[in-house]
């Protein structure tokens, strides 16, 4: 799948050191509570009658990767729903892949306008990686700052396990060819209780139904690209869809004028499952690509629409 910039970097030798096994395996089994769901088995899932293209899996696993970047997820709606998104963000080196990653979920904003996040900047952020495909992550108490219905407190769980686990894959740091699960204590403890939500301490995994139906990749929000042949990848989660593009120019009054469309088909390819690619040739100036998912049976209607703005210099 196309990523974001892969400029080549010594990757550092990272040994990430596991937590006590102790401190790891002391979550308990809890009475459930009324309106507190277990980060293990979410309830706020695909449910009901499932929309056109509405996503029933999670997203691959990130391959290795020679980059000084991060791969973080974010929340974005799309047809009245929330789902997750990823960027590639640029991080500083001193701490581990998958700590600099959270960080960033963390503490920063969204590249592009249209994401959003529940998470507020930790006191203290520690991440360690098992021999078993465990990722541990020790956060202080302040990260669950916000007040957020059931919905998006399952979503923000879901938002740590993806940024985290897609962090250790891109790096090489886990074996992509297993079951990655994280852990999430807080202050050193396992049993709190989320935003108020949700039970945090068992081994969690990525959830279905999570990621953005369409999703585009390269290019990013806000970035600038040379003049010529300019290449738009991303995914969809129905390998073999029908899926309309367009470009628009962006004048200086943000005013936006459709210049080039089609249609192109997301990959069957196993390797690439839901992948599509679109070329085409512009001009310096200002543009925005937009995606959609053609509603078989219904040409005229779009669903799932994702969108970024970039330059052509």
């Amino acid at each position: 799948m196309g990523q974001a910039a892969r400029a080549g970097r010594k990757r550092p030798g990272i040994l990430l050191l596991t937590l006590p096994a102790a401190l790891v395996l002391s979550a308990c089994v809890a009475t459930p509570q009324n309106g507190i769901t277990n980060s293990s088995s979410p309830s706020q899932l695909v449910t009901g009658p499932a929309s056109p293209g509405a996503p029933t899996t999670s997203a691959p696993l990130e391959t290795t990767q020679a980059s000084n970047k991060a791969p973080v997820y974010w929340m974005g709606r799309s047809n009245e729903r929330v789902f997750l998104y990823r960027e590639f963000r640029d991080v500083p080196e001193q701490d581990n892949p998958v700590t600099r990653a959270l960080r960033v979920m963390m503490s920063q904003k969204p590249l592009d306008p249209d994401f959003f996040t529940p998470w507020q900047n930790p006191k203290k952020l520690e991440t360690s990686i098992s021999g078993k495909n465990v990722i541990t992550v020790d956060v202080s108490a302040d990260a669950f700052n916000s007040n957020v219905d059931a919905a998006m407190a399952e979503r923000a769980i879901q938002q740590l396990v993806y940024t985290a686990t897609a962090a250790g894959a891109s790096a090489g740091l886990i074996d992509s060819g297993q079951q990655i699960q994280v852990v999430v204590l807080v202050d050193g403890h396992t049993d709190y209780v989320a935003f108020n939500r949700v039970r945090l301490g068992t081994p969690t995994s990525r959830s279905s139904g999570m990621v953005a139906p369409v999703w585009i990749i390269d290019p990013q929000e806000g970035t600038s690209v040379p003049e010529g042949t300019i290449k738009v990848t991303g995914r969809s989660t129905v390998p073999g869809g029908n899926l309309r593009w367009e470009i628009l120019r962006v004048a200086g009054s943000n005013a936006k004028t459709p210049y080039l469309n089609g249609n192109v088909t997301a990959s069957t390819d196993a390797a690439e499952s839901g992948v599509f690619n679109v070329a085409v040739s512009l001009a310096p100036g200002d543009y925005e690509v937009r995606v959609s998912q053609v509603v078989a049976g219904n040409e005229a209607q779009d669903v799932f629409v994702d969108t970024r703005g970039f330059t052509v210099k």
